[in-house]
């Protein structure tokens, strides 16, 4: 058994370009809990207002298995930790767990918080002691503790035997500045268990590439939990990811992790953190990511679409993603034919609708198409050979007017569309922060009271390509790739013009279609 300790909703955002609201990181919780973690580190509430509030905000969450952590640090030095406001902050939070860091490193004791190495012993003592009086559970961070034992070993071993008899439930290894090798913590952690007989675990910094790799060598040498970020999110170059150290462990080695069958639930609660961030979900993410079970290579594909195991270490549906097979201007028909037996897995070889599918996509990708970005777009044209799209709505015709100068707070665009659905005809206008944007809220606001379900469908993100460096770029075709979203899925859609608003449109009629063509309307 491996206790689970994420530390998203701080840590990940002390990432640059994120900043959670309450209510996002009352949703974080919700979906780390429903996943099955043991324990959520929640903030600081004597660092900030927001934290101390989200606490506050928490004690109506009913939890089925985390448990919630506030997080800080030992008291002031020369001071007592009852007279500690940041301590006592700590009990404001109301949780029955707390995390509390301090220092391990003789370097930072003297140089950094400036007191003495007696006086930092006193501190973790102290402020644990008060703790467990005040009915807590107590978790000790010792920070920066391997660079700390690589410099002075004795007192930073002192420093956990000091957490220790203060009654520390567990006592965490934290490989802070993210530096240390694997054989390295495999050494160390050996040696810490000479003098500690309290539950050990590990928290690792991903600065030297190996955040993952310390986490599991910790396990494998007796840590029995894990601190990190859901998706690795964090300071500098971020956190050990707890969704490759889950499904390693778990799948790969046999520990329990989480609640029986909810590793099946990894991909989606990746899915929905990095939505709630405001973050990409990084696609070569190992287990979670969209590529991690795709395949383009002919040998690759022919070689899973006969037994997945000669292309892929576990099974894409056992963590909850998908398989994909990338469609190319080098895909051969079995490739085709594998890709579309996923939507109609009884469709053959000598299917005539088969040949049609591929003739489209090849005429395509001679204009300038890719769809091996843009699953959404190439579903549709298979949707659309067997006969099974039908049309949600007609564009007759639109125009964009581009604005400036702008000023500020004001659209830049602005957008009129002409729009035929079930018979009738809808003249829409909207302004827009540039005229995809305009075009996409006109295109909403004309269809929107046929189909109010895309109301939850948002863009998320748009790639530009120029694709025929001959022509001055100005005049080149264009390729243009839409990322939408409905909170839930993601998928991605292709138009191709040498008009960029005219492509961005063809790829956002897609993306509407797809959504509406999904929920079977």
């Amino acid at each position: 058994m491996v206790h689970i300790f994420d530390s998203t909703l701080r840590d990940c955002a002390q990432a640059e370009g994120i900043s959670f609201l309450v209510n996002d990181k009352i949703k974080i919780a919700k979906a780390l809990d429903d996943l099955g973690v043991d324990f959520i580190e929640a903030g600081n509430p004597g660092s900030n207002q927001k934290d101390l509030e989200f606490f506050k905000e928490a004690k109506g969450l009913s939890l089925k298995h985390s448990k919630l952590v506030a997080f800080g640090s030992t008291r002031r030095h020369n001071s007592k930790a009852c007279d500690d406001k940041n301590v006592n902050a700590l009990l404001q939070a109301d949780t029955e767990y707390v995390c509390i860091f301090g220092k391990s490193w003789d370097f930072h004791v003297e140089s950094i918080i400036n007191t003495t190495k007696e006086e930092n012993l006193n501190m973790i003592y102290d402020t644990i002691s008060y703790l467990r009086q005040q009915g807590k559970k107590v978790f000790f961070d010792a920070e920066h503790f391997f660079d700390g034992y690589k410099s002075n070993s004795e007192y930073a071993l002192k420093t956990l035997m000091v957490a220790q008899e203060a009654k520390a439930e567990a006592i965490i290894l934290c490989d802070t500045n993210g530096g240390t090798f694997p054989d390295e913590i495999v050494n160390i952690i050996n040696e810490v268990k000479k003098v500690i007989t309290i539950e050990l675990g590990i928290h690792a910094h991903n600065d030297s590439g190996m955040a993952i790799s310390i986490s599991i060598m910790a396990v494998f040498s007796g840590c029995r939990q894990v601190q990190g970020t859901f998706l690795g999110y964090g300071e500098r170059c971020g956190n050990a990811n707890l969704s490759a150290i889950i499904a390693n462990l778990e799948l790969k080695r046999g520990y329990k992790c989480l609640p029986d069958d909810n590793i099946k639930k990894l991909t989606q609660t990746a899915k929905t953190i990095a939505e709630i961030s405001n973050f990409k979900l990084a696609d070569n993410l190992p287990y979670v990511g969209s590529q991690a079970f795709a395949h383009k290579a002919g040998m690759h594909i022919d070689g899973v679409y006969k037994n997945s195991k000669s292309f892929e270490h576990v099974s894409p549906e056992v963590v909850g993603n998908e398989r994909k097979f990338l469609i190319s201007e080098v895909s051969g028909k079995s490739t085709v034919l594998a890709k579309i037996q996923k939507l109609y897995p009884d469709m053959k070889k000598d299917d005539k609708a088969l040949d049609e599918i591929i003739s489209t996509i090849k005429s395509l990708e001679y204009g300038g198409y890719q769809f091996e970005g843009a699953d959404a777009s190439f579903e549709l044209i298979v949707h659309k050979a067997k006969k099974n799209l039908k049309s949600y709505f007609e564009v007759e015709n639109f125009k964009t007017i581009g604005e400036g100068p702008i000023n500020k707070g004001e659209a830049s665009a602005s957008a009129i569309i002409k729009v035929k659905v079930e018979g009738e005809t809808e003249i829409t206008a909207a302004n827009g922060d540039g005229p995809v944007d305009a075009l996409n809220e006109a295109l909403r606001k004309a269809i929107g009271r046929f189909y109010p379900i895309l109301n939850e469908v948002h863009l998320s993100d748009y790639k530009v390509r120029i694709l025929d460096g001959k022509e001055s770029c100005t005049k080149a075709t264009t390729r243009v790739i839409i990322e939408s979203t409905d909170g839930k899925s993601v998928w991605s859609t292709v138009g191709v013009s040498k008009d960029i608003i005219d492509a961005s449109f063809k790829a956002l009629i897609d993306s509407i279609e797809y959504k509406l063509f999904k929920e079977k309307i």
